[in-house]
């Protein structure tokens, strides 16, 4: 009896102890799923960490991907066609190799945000492209070309300027090859303005006395802007700074009141049920504001040494022509769906074709002027080199 009975309470003593050590296995289970918790925790933060460890690294690796890239220089250091008026310090050294041209984009010079302002405005226009492509059928629909075009020639003008202003101080040769691709930019997209607008927004009497002139006019117009930009630029630093605006200015500004007549002429007549109205005025207040910095570097004349890498009048012109190419894309959209049933009684099926047409013929005949003048720049290049 005594053996039976101490043999039970060994039996009772381990039921406790398997107790115990059923509640101490799940402290310990709980303790290990914390710590598991917590450890996965902190390596989440330590990625988020390491990735703005990572992104604070970035402009410490440009640096080190462009160690030898040398600093900006004076005016005094450049040749005379390279300075800007009221501008003394920021200009790039020239005859780097292109590598360091091409970084340049990253460091702060006189000409960082001449780029940037119409590089911003070419990958926004991308992106207008991919929105007007959702909604506008421009393979099989001929009446929509005429908005392509513009939209063509926007991205066109913005990216030559993006070249002009990045690559142009690498030397004489590549400044005037550069900037006169930008004229040919700055060509074509007159042309791009002049067919929305005879196409879209031109009433009937306008179109009826204009027809089979308006477009080659403007395509003539669109050539000598071209060809007066590239001339201004090459007597650049033989005539004095008036000359070269007279050639620039003047023939821009009878392509742009040629092409821009129809808009103005519905401007003068505009109703409050015309949508694309507000945005047509928008585009105008913005290309007179654009035309006048253009014209006049007032900020830089009266605030000298303190707008030469922000504030120059240059800048503003380039953003101020941006979005006056915003507002005339919108509104040249709204006028193609809203305008369709005046569009489609003034044009017959071909008269799309015969534009594109045109538009590649302002492009050849740029392209033609351009490579005359850079003839011409080679030639007094090669005499300079004779002389030295």
């Amino acid at each position: 009896m005594y053996h039976l009975h101490f043999g039970k309470h060994p039996e009772k003593g381990e039921k406790k102890e398997s107790a115990a050590e059923i509640s101490t296995t799940s402290v310990h289970l709980l303790s290990s799923g914390q710590a598991a918790m917590a450890t996965m925790v902190m390596e989440s933060i330590g990625r988020v960490f390491i990735s703005r460890q990572q992104i604070r690294q970035v402009p410490r690796l440009l640096t080190e991907a462009a160690p030898s890239m040398p600093g900006t220089v004076t005016d005094s250091e450049v040749p005379a066609y390279f300075r800007e008026r009221y501008v003394s310090t920021g200009y790039r050294p020239l005859k780097q190799n292109w590598r360091y041209y091409f970084l340049s984009l990253f460091q702060r010079h006189n000409e960082t945000l001449n780029v940037w302002t119409h590089l911003l405005a070419f990958l926004l226009l991308l992106v207008k492209l991919r929105q007007l492509a959702d909604t506008v059928d421009f393979v099989n629909d001929r009446h929509s070309w005429p908005l392509l075009i513009l939209v063509l020639s926007s991205l066109t003008y913005s990216g030559f300027s993006v070249l002009a202003h990045l690559l142009g101080g690498k030397s004489e040769l590549c400044h005037h090859l550069f900037y006169f691709l930008d004229y040919v930019g700055v060509a074509q997209y007159q042309y791009g303005s002049a067919v929305v607008h005879f196409y879209y927004a031109v009433d009937e009497t306008m179109h009826r006395s204009m027809q089979g002139l308006f477009m080659p006019t403007a395509t003539i117009f669109s050539c000598l802007s071209c060809l007066g930009c590239c001339y201004g630029k090459y007597c650049n630093h033989t005539q004095p700074c008036w000359v070269r605006k007279v050639c620039q200015v003047v023939p821009s500004a009878l392509a742009y009141m040629w092409d821009n007549s129809p808009v103005a002429k519905r401007l003068l007549l505009w109703s409050n049920d015309d949508l694309a109205v507000a945005y047509h005025f928008g585009q105008v207040a913005f290309f007179l504001s654009c035309s006048f910095f253009f014209t006049f570097p007032l900020l830089e004349r009266y605030l000298p040494g303190r707008c030469d890498f922000v504030g120059q009048s240059h800048q503003v012109f380039h953003v101020l022509l941006s979005c006056c190419t915003f507002c005339q894309i919108h509104a040249s959209y709204l006028d193609y769906v809203h305008r369709r049933q005046l569009y489609l009684r003034l044009h017959e099926s071909g008269d799309a074709a015969l534009f594109v047409g045109l538009y590649v013929f302002t492009l050849v005949g740029c392209a033609l002027i351009t490579a005359f003048m850079l003839k011409k720049v080679k030639h007094v290049l090669d005499f300079k080199m004779k002389l030295k």
